[in-house]
């Protein structure tokens, strides 16, 4: 664990996506109807993207800086005691709104569905004062998908940082993500939004914007990197979980925190890509969100501990994404 000291430079400064998630473990994806299910113990845990990267930068010995809203709720008192616990400097900003919450439901295979509880309002802002100090200390920005975080992107172009974002299941036509999508130097995205589309998306987002790369993951089925001189996405096989898989909450989060963890390493993009993997793969080996975080030990130990995964969707079928 990295302690920050309020003065030290941040390798990492996560922006927006804090939250609380409550996990329903079912014995299958789509629940069949019914008037009531007996599931195991429901937990509730630190959740949603925002957190999850922070957490997994930490992990893996990064200064990790977070600013975001949050409420005065007992949720939002379990996501400030998560943070502080692994070492992650953050700086809160209470929001009336309250503390953002989802409900997953986790399948005894690892896949999940999510209830995302999106309360902020649109009119929500963070002052410049609250977030430019934590600015000016990063080397990297990663910016969730929160609607307040767009309105940072003028000052992070003034200050020269380059930044990251996570678009989760674009399909590559919602408007919400597309400014993020074109605004980013480093884009994430998982392959379920946009399906087989999924290359043509990946083409879009650097023929109209700034990215370097774009990072598809495809769960099982490893993930697929575009840089600029590719003419098609390449294939990044899946590492080996060092266990079980039982749970997926996360894993594309760890994915993030493990490819800018190479990156920040001056690493290729298919290095970073090869750590992302590990991260995502072990974060699958235990129940809950973010409850599996990567170290530089168990992260190695990961990418040296077998052969991939055959290349496959999560739900079993063949994938590849078409062509741009």
């Amino acid at each position: 664990m990295t302690l920050q000291t309020g003065t030290e430079p941040y390798d990492v400064l996560v922006i927006g996506g804090s939250g609380v998630d409550t996990l329903v473990r079912v014995g299958a994806l789509p629940v069949p109807a019914a008037d009531s299910y007996a599931v195991p113990p429901v937990r509730e845990w630190a959740g949603h993207t925002g957190t999850g990267v922070a957490l997994g930068c930490a992990a893996l010995g990064l200064r990790t800086g977070f600013v975001d809203f949050i409420g005065d709720d007992a949720p939002g008192a379990l996501v400030r005691e998560r943070l502080a616990g692994a070492g992650v400097d953050f700086r809160p900003l209470i929001s009336p709104h309250g503390t953002r919450r989802a409900v997953n439901l986790v399948a005894p295979d690892g896949r999940r569905t999510s209830f995302y509880d999106s309360r902020d309002p649109d009119d929500l802002r963070m002052p410049p004062e609250h977030y430019l100090p934590a600015l000016r200390r990063a080397r990297h920005v990663h910016l969730s998908i929160t609607h307040f975080a767009r309105f940072l992107y003028d000052d992070i172009a003034a200050l020269g940082l380059p930044v990251s974002t996570d678009l989760h299941d674009w399909d590559g036509l919602t408007t919400h993500h597309r400014e993020f999508a074109l605004r980013s130097d480093l884009v994430f995205l998982s392959t379920a939004g946009a399906g087989e589309r999924i290359g043509p998306v990946m083409r879009e987002i650097l023929h109209d914007g700034r990215a370097e790369a774009v990072v598809a993951t495809a769960g099982a089925g490893g993930a697929y990197l575009l840089a600029r001189d590719d003419r098609s996405p390449r294939h990044v096989p899946a590492a080996v979980p060092p266990g079980p898989v039982v749970d997926s909450n996360g894993a594309g989060d760890a994915f993030a925190s493990g490819f800018l963890y190479g990156r920040l390493a001056g690493l290729s993009l298919d290095e970073c890509a090869r750590r992302g993997a590990a991260a995502g793969a072990y974060a699958c080996t235990a129940h809950g969100t973010h409850a599996a975080l990567a170290d530089p030990g168990t992260l190695q130990a990961t990418l040296d501990g077998g052969e991939p995964h055959p290349e496959s969707a999560p739900d079993g079928q063949s994938f590849r994404p078409t062509a741009p």
